[in-house]
């Protein structure tokens, strides 16, 4: 039985670890060849490696380990270009490369600003901008960014360039649907609340966690089945919004 992207080819920028691997990790198990997009070559390759042993006995090759750091234009660039050479298409791109570094209204340093807005905000629109021309002209594409609850709460934690990129991912996910909704292509976002990866757990994170209503901490896996159905024809329908998975801690 053919998968829910079968002979799709997607990009997931920071497929090496977190949300990104488990992201990679089910659309290859849904039939999608998958760029594993991340600057960390070794965590590439070896998220690549692991879809190849999930998939085992399928005549396609499922991962391909793609060097790229999506603040840099150039880089984002020719990660695109070898994809394309590869597989000569692109169908899915989950931009979802982030960062987040501890600091506060008080002593945030123009350094660290200038860092986090550089790969959470400008990397997604560098790589929206990379998908455009691979997907409007065939009239067909699905586009996941990766927002987070911080962009609609302003930030539980702190961290106000966090939370400000973040918010910015959801105003270009509204503006680009609108631009690609009459070329068929599809713009969404997810907006995760805690998720036990390596960058939540903080003792800040902690006090966070006890407040969410389901009373649980959200899997990657979460993430990525909310990603999985936006990227597939079962949201045929759907552009222009964007998702909470938060176990409740955000409702709107």
């Amino acid at each position: 039985m053919a998968g829910r992207l079968a002979d799709k080819v997607a990009l997931v920028t920071g497929g090496g670890q977190g949300i990104g691997r488990a992201i990679c990790q089910v659309f290859a198990l849904e039939g999608a060849r998958v760029g594993v997009a991340d600057i960390d070559m070794e965590l590439a390759q070896k998220t690549a490696e692991e879809l190849t042993q999930q998939t085992a006995g399928s005549l396609a090759i499922p991962g391909l380990a793609l060097e790229m750091d999506v603040s840099a234009k150039a880089a984002v660039e020719a990660g695109f270009a070898r994809l394309v050479r590869e597989w000569g298409q692109l169908d899915i791109l989950v931009n979802n490369a982030g960062i987040l570094l501890s600091t506060t209204f008080e002593d945030c340093s123009e350094e660290t600003w200038d860092r986090i807005l550089a790969v959470n905000l400008k990397g997604t629109f560098f790589c929206c901008q990379a998908a455009i021309p691979l997907m409007k002209p065939r009239r067909q594409g699905a586009i996941v960014n990766m927002s987070s609850v911080a962009a609609k709460s302003g930030g539980f934690t702190g961290h106000p360039p966090y939370a400000a990129s973040k918010a910015g991912v959801c105003a270009l996910t509204i503006g680009l649907a609108r631009f690609l909704a009459p070329h068929r292509v599809r713009v969404n976002a997810i907006a995760p609340g805690v998720i036990d990866t390596a960058m939540t757990r903080t003792a800040r994170h902690a006090d966070l966690a006890a407040r969410i209503p389901l009373n649980e901490v959200g899997r990657p896996e979460d993430v990525a089945a909310c990603a999985l159905f936006l990227a597939s024809d079962e949201a045929r329908h759907i552009t222009g919004e964007i998702v909470d998975v938060n176990g409740g801690l955000w409702m709107d």
